[in-house]
């Protein structure tokens, strides 16, 4: 497995071997051993999800819900490319506020590990980009939060044409800014 670390500690970028021949292609997405191995320890995962972004340059995030509902993720892309990126909102952390992103795409099917008290959101580089992930705490619509893409204070560098906006939801339009949700983060911490 390869595996690549951040300056930011928690998330972990890896790729599966892959085996193939003339048929095809097999592969393990997911082995609880080999993910202790690279220090993956999630007790367990409660739920896969799966979404389509149909546009280029749609942007979800920066998605995160709040303890006891705060949760790890394992994002990987089943067709096309996303600009994935994790912000690390622990408070207590010496990268609080600072951001990671990796590239992921179907054809390396590369995945991305990110820990509960990150927030989350990728930018499609493709129509039609099928992303896969697995959560580790189900969704509560109370403990729901985000934040805003676009935070000056965040700085993300998100590779978008220049002058343009992504296709956002309405929640990700109203998302806040990072300023407005420390006393929260300040108090689940």
């Amino acid at each position: 497995m390869e595996v690549e670390r951040f300056s930011i500690s928690g998330p972990v970028h890896f790729t599966m071997p892959r085996f193939g021949d003339a048929r095809g292609y097999f592969t393990e997405t997911f082995n609880t051993e080999k993910m202790k191995v690279v220090g993956i320890t999630e007790p367990h995962w409660v739920q896969d999800n799966q979404s389509c972004s149909t546009e280029v340059f749609t942007l979800r995030g920066l998605h995160f819900q709040l303890p006891p509902f705060a949760q790890a993720k394992i994002v990987r892309i089943l067709s096309g490319r996303i600009y994935d990126v994790a912000v690390d909102l622990r408070t207590k952390s010496p990268t609080f506020a600072q951001w990671l992103a990796v590239e992921l795409t179907a054809e390396k099917q590369n995945q991305l590990y990110i820990p509960a008290g990150f927030a989350h959101g990728f930018l499609t580089l493709t129509p039609d980009a099928v992303i896969a992930y697995k959560v580790s705490a189900a969704y509560s619509r109370t403990h729901d939060r985000s934040l805003s893409w676009a935070d000056a204070a965040l700085d993300i560098k998100w590779p978008l044409p220049v002058g343009s906006k992504p296709k956002l939801s309405e929640k990700d339009e109203k998302a806040l800014l990072l300023v407005a949700l420390e006393h929260e983060l300040m108090e689940s911490a």
